[in-house]
């Protein structure tokens, strides 16, 4: 199917307008393709757009509620250094007198930047906003060309065919929920993280937190400051462990949810809890994708995916930005956006379609043969592992790593990888989070390396300047 590809233009869609999907229309329209974008909300910004509202059902397992995208919460602040988190050739960094000025700053400070991105790049002159997609689909005519269908907020309905689709909808708004023995007949309250926004449903109350990633340290710690105790349930710890710093407690993972209203731990620990805050992440989903069964998602391994991007058989008509998680999100955003692009012009070719499936396969047979879940196929790690993944062992495992990753996309389309500057950063911020205790956001000592990356972004301005 790649062989069809020849040198031109291509009418494409792109299915959400988050940091993928902005990044995604500027990489395509750079490569002369016409791009129309979807966005089912009135802004851009996808998940970093906050809102107070939340959905009916607490646990949101109901696959026909009406589905609130963001799942941001009110004191989210980020989690990386905003100098490493930006695109390349436009860097996150304090404006004049607006905004958060933190290194590490809120979620309205992102949105901000996103939005001014967009701006930038004249990108909301290309998106239909208020329209959700309904189907995705090859057109019965030519199985290389695409229909979606849409609707507009206002009832109005539509289709277009298209070259194209470069899939963008993000993957944090469908929350995956622990298993725990007898949590059908446990009597006390149940939250995903996808509907926590402030802690004062939990005021006095004991509440049992699992999950203690990054929104579940958070949220954690968020709760602690209203709570009566909080319970942090973490399959990073020993199952014999227990810890006590304040009112906040360490646990490991839950052994069995009871009807009296208790909860018992894998340390032996009893406790009867209010409530439970399932802070366990998120699943990807795809409802208006339809092809005929060959992309599925298994605990939640998308596939079958070459490189996490193109099905062998769909490509290079359907592609997915941003399914690899962990890492520099809107780096990897960009350099994805940009293979894709190059990919969609006949700039760049890729392998047969025989050649990308034996790929994916031997891919997924060697993480099979590591003993790695599903779950983690689109985990890609860094140098140091992520200790938050308690027995799964990324160094011990690793396939490619986020920097090799990078490096070989950049070698397919012939651009330019990740900054050495942006890999040392990240890589402090990593240790940061992990051993630089609750303060680590707002205390550090890389003032030598900030002053190397600000000299950076002073050389790509200057650049841009006499460019323009």
């Amino acid at each position: 199917m790649t062989s069809l590809i020849t040198s031109r233009a291509r009418h494409v869609a792109v299915i959400g307008l988050g940091a993928a999907g902005l990044v995604a229309v500027r990489e395509l329209r750079r490569e002369g393709h016409t791009v129309t974008g979807f966005e089912r909300e009135k802004h851009v910004g996808g998940l970093w757009v906050y809102t107070d509202l939340v959905e009916p059902h607490s646990l949101s397992v109901d696959p026909d509620r009406t589905i609130v995208h963001s799942s941001i919460y009110q004191s989210l602040r980020t989690n990386l250094p905003r100098e490493c988190m930006g695109y390349s050739d436009f860097p996150f960094v304090t404006r004049s007198g607006k905004g958060d000025p933190r290194r590490y700053p809120d979620h309205r400070e992102v949105l901000m930047y996103l939005q001014d991105f967009a701006k930038e790049f004249k990108i909301e002159e290309m998106i239909r906003f208020d329209t959700e997609v309904l189907c995705v689909e090859p057109t019965p005519e030519n199985k290389h060309k695409w229909r979606v269908q849409f609707k507009s907020s206002s009832g109005v309905s539509g289709e277009e065919i298209f070259d194209a689709v470069v899939i963008c909808n993000g993957h944090f708004t469908e929350p995956r929920l622990a298993h725990i023995p007898g949590i059908e007949s446990w009597p006390g309250k149940q939250i995903h993280s996808h509907n926590y926004r402030t802690p004062d449903l939990f005021k006095d109350q004991v509440v049992i937190v699992i999950g203690s990633q990054a929104s579940g340290n958070d949220i954690s710690k968020d709760i602690a400051t209203i709570a009566k105790e909080v319970h942090i349930s973490s399959k990073a710890v020993a199952s014999d462990s227990y810890g006590c710093y304040d009112n906040l407690r360490i646990h490991p993972t839950i052994y069995r949810a009871r009807e009296d209203g208790s909860v018992v731990f894998r340390n032996g620990k009893v406790v009867f809890a209010d409530a439970i805050v399932h802070c366990t992440g998120y699943k990807y989903h795809f409802p208006f994708l339809k092809t005929n069964g060959y992309v599925t998602v298994e605990d939640n391994r998308v596939g079958p995916l070459y490189k996490h991007v193109f099905p062998p058989a769909l490509a290079p008509g359907i592609s997915f930005i941003g399914l690899p998680f962990m890492g520099l999100q809107f780096f990897m955003f960009e350099i994805q956006s940009k293979w894709v692009a190059s990919v969609l012009s006949g700039r760049v070719k890729l392998p047969t379609e025989d050649k990308m499936m034996e790929e994916a396969i031997a891919f997924y047979t060697k993480l099979e043969d590591l003993g790695i879940p599903k779950r983690y196929t689109h985990f890609l790690t860094d140098p140091l592992g992520n200790p938050m993944l308690g027995t799964f062992k990324p160094k011990d495992a690793v396939v490619i790593s986020q920097s090799d990753y990078f490096n070989w996309i950049a070698k397919q389309c012939g651009c330019t990888s990740i900054e050495r500057w942006r890999e040392r950063l990240y890589n402090v911020a990593i240790k940061k989070i992990f051993f630089g205790g609750d303060s680590y956001r707002d205390q550090w000592d890389d003032d030598q390396l900030i002053e190397e990356v600000y000299g950076e972004f002073a050389k790509l301005k200057s650049n841009q300047d006499c460019s323009s």
